[in-house]
């Protein structure tokens, strides 16, 4: 396998972040042989199926996203991907974080109860729409097509209900204990004593819940928190290390299982040179 490439050749994932705009991230694929591994982006993810057709596994079930349709996935809904035929599945996605949609909206938030949108119209004018958000070189119009795309989906999403605090989910505690401990090794235990269940309890609820084991959601933190971390520059190793894997090589591995290719691809097509890993001292001579 070549750095930064998927094993089959003719698989493809390219990134871009526009410098003067936070929160926002493109990203184009085409996909024949690589399967993408669960995992999550903690943002919106708005986009158009431009060819093949795509498998994916979403809230405890398999769905197929053919040509001309929609995704629309929430903030933190785990996922996979795969190709469903022998022709390349090939999307444009437009990541968006929650404040930045909101700011362009004019909504608090913005709900999808499906991920694939049969609308060929609409998915013709979203692909159309990434398309040349990629193209853009000047803030404004990048800006302006963007608002443009948002207007365009706002009709495929619901305003969530507001929910009542004391019905708030069990499991919202878990998640936030997991983010604020990626670096340490977390146990069962120490999990379902957030939730104030017995282990198994807990193991049995959570993944009826969430669609996902506690291990699967915790990696899929650990690679968007890598995926942030990389984008600021910081260096692999010490990416690695931060995040709570084993080591570079490991990082390597899941980051290029759902993502698409390694940290350091990732890197270079955002632009970014990582910053030289720290040495650690030396013990005196």
């Amino acid at each position: 396998m070549q750095d930064g490439c998927f094993e089959h050749p003719e698989d493809l994932a390219r990134y871009r972040r526009p410098a003067h705009r936070g929160g926002v991230e493109l990203y184009h694929a085409s996909i024949r042989r690589h399967r993408f591994a669960p995992h999550t982006h903690e943002a919106y993810g708005l986009g158009a199926i431009t060819g093949g057709v795509g498998r994916f596994q979403w809230r405890g079930a398999e769905h197929l996203a053919p040509r001309a349709t929609l995704m629309l996935m929430n903030p933190e809904d785990m996922h996979t991907g795969q190709a469903e035929t022998e022709d390349a599945w090939a999307y444009r996605m437009v990541y968006l974080e929650p404040h930045l949609l909101s700011e362009l909206s004019g909504q608090p938030a913005w709900l999808f109860k499906s991920a694939v949108a049969h609308d060929s119209a609409s998915a013709a004018q979203t692909a159309a729409l990434i398309a040349g958000l990629w193209q853009a070189r000047e803030p404004l119009a990048f800006d302006s097509q963007l608002l443009l795309l948002v207007q365009a989906l706002g009709r495929h999403a619901r305003m969530p209900a507001v929910q009542d605090p004391r019905h708030a989910p069990r499991f919202a505690p878990v998640i936030d204990f997991m983010r604020a401990h990626l670096a340490e090794s977390l146990s069962l235990p120490d999990l379902a004593a957030v939730a104030g269940l017995s282990p198994f309890h807990f193991l049995r609820a959570f993944k009826a819940q969430q669609h996902a084991t506690p291990q699967q959601v915790l990696m899929a933190l650990r690679l968007f928190d890598a995926k942030r971390r990389l984008a600021r520059g910081e260096a692999p190793a010490e990416v690695a290390a931060a995040v709570g894997l084993s080591d570079q090589a490991h990082l390597n591995r899941s980051f290029l299982s759902r993502f698409g290719l390694t940290p350091g691809a990732y890197q270079g097509q955002l632009g970014v040179k990582p910053a030289r890993a720290l040495r650690p001292p030396q013990p005196p001579r």
